[in-house]
Formats: C-alpha cells, sequence, structure tokens
C-alpha cells in the first residue's frame, strides 16, 4: 500500500489541490456537500448495492480465475478497510471531480463522464489488474460517474465517494475475507 500512497495517492490528491486552488475553487471540483440529503440518501441506497455487487463479481471472477488474493485475518481486511476508505474519496476527487468536472465544462458533460470514465477504468490496468478485474471497475465507474453528473443540486463527491469506499472493500479486503469466512471459495 506504501507505493499506492507514493505513486497515486499524493499525486491525485496534489493535481486536485491544485485545480481547486488555480480556480479558485470551483464548485465544478465536488468538494462542497451538494443537496446534503440527497447525497446521504444516494451513498445509503448506493453502498449495500456496490458492497454486495463487488463482492459477486469478485465471487465470479474468482472462480473463473482459480485464485483471490485474501486478508490474512479481521485485523487485515480491517486495517484494508481504512486504507480504502482514504483511496475511494480520492479517486473520486481526481476522476470525477477533476477529470469529468473539467472535461464537462470544456466539451459538455456527456463527454466528460465517457472520457473520465474510460480513464479512471484503463488506469486500473496500470496497477498490474488483469483485464477481467479491471473491467468490472467499469461497474463502480459508470454508475458512480452517472451520479456525480445526474444527481441534481451542485456536484458534490460525497455520495459516489461513500458508494466507492463500499464497492473496492466488496472486491478487495473485506469482501473477500467474508467470502473465506464464508466458505464459499
Amino acid at each position: 500500500m506504501r507505493p499506492d500512497i507514493l505513486i497515486r495517492l499524493l499525486p491525485f490528491t496534489a493535481a486536485f489541490a491544485i485545480a481547486y486552488l488555480a480556480s479558485g475553487r470551483a464548485g465544478w471540483l465536488g468538494l462542497g456537500p451538494g443537496r446534503l440529503g440527497l447525497q446521504l440518501g444516494f451513498a445509503a441506497l448506493a453502498a449495500p448495492v456496490m458492497f454486495a455487487a463487488s463482492i459477486a463479481v469478485q465471487l465470479w471472477l474468482t472462480r473463473r480465475r482459480g485464485a483471490l488474493l485474501v486478508p490474512a485475518g479481521a485485523d487485515d481486511a480491517w486495517f484494508q478497510a481504512a486504507f480504502y476508505g482514504v483511496n475511494g474519496p480520492i479517486e473520486e476527487a481526481f476522476f470525477r471531480g477533476l477529470m469529468q468536472g473539467g472535461l464537462s465544462i470544456l466539451w459538455g458533460a456527456p463527454v466528460g463522464f465517457a472520457i473520465a470514465t474510460a480513464v479512471y477504468v484503463l488506469y486500473h490496468r496500470l496497477g498490474r489488474w488483469t483485464w477481467p478485474d479491471t473491467l468490472a471497475t467499469a461497474l463502480v465507474g459508470v454508475p458512480l460517474g452517472l451520479a456525480y453528473w445526474l444527481l441534481p443540486g451542485p456536484p458534490s463527491l460525497l455520495g459516489v465517494s461513500i458508494a466507492h469506499i463500499a464497492a473496492t472493500c466488496g472486491f478487495l479486503g473485506p469482501g473477500p475475507y467474508l467470502l473465506r469466512k464464508m466458505r464459499l471459495l
């Protein structure tokens, strides 16, 4: 996880911070709460669905490939979940706020959504994910990109970040740990 912090999370955070400061704290970056009730309502619905769907996709992929990286124990699963609690909002800030928001201003919302989502999915391949695992990230990237674009009110990273954390926890760390504990693998 240390390389992730240095190679991905710090540069993403720096790029977002520079854009935020350079743009005069622009609302399109999604740093505000948006319509708070709507953001929290979306998160309350999307998080459990994303968590369960991610576990199901991981189960299907694992059965196809015959291997799964499972946390060593409950402590490791909780540590990974905490890491994903930081990773999710940073990825959302970069891909939804900065890329999708910025490209939507330049070329329109559909183009911003399409490019940012494609880059989000393909970026996972740089982490040496297999193609099936990489393409599975579209099951997160597409709905979260649509939510960032289509939820009423000012853009906000709140709901999509919470849903992203849930999806990542279902696909990596706690999800695989639960699959192993339930003897589904």
